[in-house]
């Protein structure tokens, strides 16, 4: 069960309370299901009964109580617990949470496959378009959102990331720079911008992107990949370190360790197919923390477009790449044992996570390689 899908199971319990006369509310149109916080357990947890409080007179936590007996009835959930002042916190079972997202994170690779073809690198302004990837809403939203930066180079990239998650998101986005950005951010750094000077309006518009600046020449020196990581990486209110270390291939380079983390799923993919095997989504053992940050990635971009906050989707792709590094070498068959279906479900998973780090290098404007 994916968390689009658990917030649906949980919005049904609201129906069904209501329709049983337990609650007198208005169904809302959507439950915000997130990790745990602390003093949390589970695997996901959600604050409708807060929200509902109000609307039904009730204290939060009669209300978690009344709706805890649904969700605990609903097919995948295997624990439901009520904690702090009326946090529902969810627990599923692992046959149905792993496979279901696994399966449905490899679908949408599928999609976005044969609408954009098998590079990694993103596709146009929309860093992939509406629907083209787990996370990604299908469709149009209506909402406008207009990025404007000042003539600085990370303000400029940071915009044209934040840009195509809002794209991704379903936004329909327009980019301007208070003054033409310079070639070389152009055309190394990849940047786009829609428009450029002062608008013919009554009044100007406001800057509303500006992180602290970084040297223009140290970024375009790094090239597209390294150059767009050291920008994007760092919180906008922190000061990127532009260096030469974004380009060496070890441990301690946060960027390695996602590409590379990367690169092995694809080559686990390539030797499966030459030992005659492929993925099949199953039950995997003692990889909790690789699902929970999997399954967290939608929130992750709908919040890095909300806060227009890269460094978020950043951040979350270096723990996708930590989590799933200890699964990689017990994918394949060693020495004469036989491919078997607790192997297809490893690989399975591995490529789930090669999805995740692929779309959301796109995201950023940065390659995602088979080969590094």
């Amino acid at each position: 069960m994916t968390p689009v899908e658990l917030s649906r199971t949980v919005l049904c319990a609201v129906r069904r309370a209501v329709d049983d006369g337990e609650l007198s509310v208005v169904v809302p149109l959507r439950a915000v299901v997130t990790v745990p916080g602390p003093g949390g357990c589970g695997d996901y947890a959600t604050n409708i009964a807060l929200q509902l409080a109000r609307p039904a007179g009730q204290p939060p936590q009669r209300v978690a109580e009344v709706l805890r007996p649904y969700l605990l009835g609903a097919a995948g959930v295997g624990d439901v617990v009520v904690t702090g002042p009326g946090f529902l916190n969810i627990s599923l079972q692992a046959a149905q949470g792993s496979v279901a997202l696994v399966s449905e994170i490899l679908r949408s690779r599928s999609r976005s496959r044969s609408r954009s073809g098998s590079g990694s690198r993103s596709q146009g302004r929309s860093g992939g378009g509406y629907g083209y990837g787990y996370g990604y809403v299908g469709r149009p939203t209506g909402q406008v959102v207009q990025l404007h930066a000042p003539h600085e180079v990370r303000a400029v990239v940071v915009m044209d990331a934040v840009a195509r998650v809002l794209r991704s998101q379903g936004a329909l986005v327009r980019t301007s720079c208070v003054a033409r950005p310079e070639r070389e951010w152009t055309e190394v750094l990849g940047v786009e911008v829609d428009a450029y000077g002062t608008p013919d309006a009554p009044a100007p518009l406001e800057v509303n992107v500006r992180p602290v600046p970084a040297a223009p020449a140290d970024a375009v020196a790094l090239g597209r990949d390294a150059g767009r990581w050291a920008l994007l990486h760092p919180a906008a209110h922190d000061r990127p370190r532009v260096t030469s270390e974004y380009l060496s291939q070890r441990e301690g380079n946060p960027l390695f360790r996602v590409r590379y983390a990367h690169a092995r799923t694809r080559a686990l993919s390539r030797n499966a197919a030459d030992l005659g095997f492929d993925a099949h989504p199953g039950v995997v053992q003692d990889v909790r923390a690789l699902e929970i940050a999997l399954a967290d990635h939608p929130r992750i971009l709908a919040a890095t477009a909300a806060q227009h906050a890269p460094d978020r989707l950043a951040r979350h792709l270096l723990a996708v790449a930590d989590a799933v590094t200890p699964l990689l070498p017990t994918v394949l068959p060693r020495g004469e044992e036989k491919p078997s279906a607790a192997h297809r479900a490893r690989l399975a998973l591995a490529e789930a996570a090669g999805t995740v780090l692929a779309g959301g290098l796109s995201l950023l404007g940065i390659d995602a390689p088979d080969h590094l």
